[in-house]
C-alpha cells in the first residue's frame, strides 16, 4: 500500500471532525488543527516511522486562523518536495450551517458574538481557493451520519477490486432539487410512476412490487440497458484521465420509487463488476 495523505477541510459545520473519526476507523493516523506551516515536518517524521505510518489524516481549516492564510504555499511546496496529497473539501447549504450552529450552541469561528450567516459568507470566501484545488467537494446537507461515512469508506477504503474508481449511486427527486455533487444526471421521470397506482404509494424502490411495476415497461428495459452502456464507455476514460471518483444521481419526481429502483439495479451491476460502489437514497424518506 503506497503512502496516502488526505486533507480534510471545508465549511464550519460541515462534517469535518466525523469525517476525521471516519478516517480513523479506516486505519488512518489524524491529526486535527495542525499548523499548515508544520504538515512538511510532520508527513516527514511519518516516512521516517518505516511503515508504521503510511495512512495520514490531516483536518485543516479556518480555526488556524492567521496559519490557514499560507495553505496554498505549503500545497505547493509539497508537490515541489514530490509529497503526494489528496483535499476532501467539506460543504453545506447555508440553512444547514445555521441550524448545525444552532443546535450545538457554538458560535461561528469568524462571527464569535455576530450574526452565523455573516460568518459563513466569510468563510466561503476565504475557502474558496482552497475548494478549487480539492480533489473531492462533499455536501453533507442531505447526508445522514452513516451516509457520510459511507462516502468516506467509498472514497479512502483498502481497495477491493482492481478498479480504484469509486462510485456513488444517488437516488434523489426533481421536487426537492438536483445534488449539488453529481457528475451525471439521470431523469426517469418518463418512466411508469407507481405513485398513481393506490397499492404501490405508500411503498418504495425497495419493494419487489415497485421494481416489478417500474421494470415491466419495455421502455424501463431500453434505458437500463442504454444506461449501462452509456457508463461502461464513460467509466474507463475518466480512469485514464485519473479521475478517482464519481457520483452518479438518478431522480424521479419525489425520489421514493422509479429512481430508488434504478439506482439500485444501476448499483448492482457496477458492484458485480468490481467497481466499488455506494448507493444512497437521499429522499426516500420525505
Amino acid at each position: 500500500m503506497d503512502n496516502r495523505l488526505v486533507i480534510v477541510t471545508g465549511l464550519s459545520g460541515a462534517g469535518k471532525s466525523l469525517a476525521m473519526r471516519c478516517l480513523e476507523d479506516l486505519g488512518f493516523f489524524c491529526v486535527d488543527n495542525l499548523p499548515p506551516e508544520l504538515i512538511p515536518k510532520f508527513a516527514e517524521l511519518c516516512a521516517q516511522t518505516r511503515g508504521q505510518i503510511r495512512r495520514i489524516g490531516l483536518v485543516i481549516d479556518i480555526r488556524g486562523g492567521q496559519f490557514f492564510s499560507g495553505l496554498a504555499d505549503v500545497l505547493a511546496g509539497l508537490c515541489n518536495q514530490g509529497l503526494k496529497y489528496e483535499i476532501l473539501y467539506l460543504e453545506a447549504t447555508n440553512e444547514t450551517l445555521v441550524r448545525r450552529f444552532k443546535e450545538t450552541r457554538r458560535p461561528h469561528p469568524l462571527s464569535p458574538s455576530g450574526e452565523i450567516v455573516e460568518g459563513i459568507a466569510e468563510e466561503r470566501r476565504q475557502m474558496m481557493e482552497l475548494r478549487g484545488l480539492a480533489n473531492k467537494v462533499i455536501d453533507t446537507s442531505n447526508l445522514t451520519v452513516n451516509q457520510l461515512k459511507q462516502e468516506i469508506g467509498n472514497l479512502y477504503g483498502d481497495e477491493g477490486g482492481q478498479n480504484r474508481l469509486a462510485i456513488t449511486i444517488v437516488s434523489f427527486g426533481f421536487k426537492y432539487g438536483i445534488p449539488l455533487d453529481a457528475d451525471l444526471v439521470m431523469d426517469v421521470r418518463f418512466l411508469p410512476n407507481p405513485h398513481y397506482v393506490p397499492e404501490l404509494r405508500p411503498l418504495t424502490g425497495h419493494d419487489e412490487r415497485v421494481r416489478d411495476y417500474v421494470f415491466a415497461s419495455p421502455v424501463t428495459g431500453e434505458f437500463n440497458q442504454r444506461m449501462v452502456e452509456m457508463l461502461e464507455f464513460l467509466i474507463p476514460h475518466y480512469m485514464n484521465e485519473g479521475k478517482t471518483t464519481l457520483t452518479v444521481a438518478v431522480g424521479c419526481t419525489g425520489g421514493c420509487h422509479r429512481s430508488v429502483a434504478l439506482a439500485n439495479f444501476l448499483g448492482q451491476h457496477l458492484s458485480e463488476a468490481d467497481f466499488r460502489v455506494a448507493v444512497r437514497h437521499r429522499d426516500i424518506d420525505r
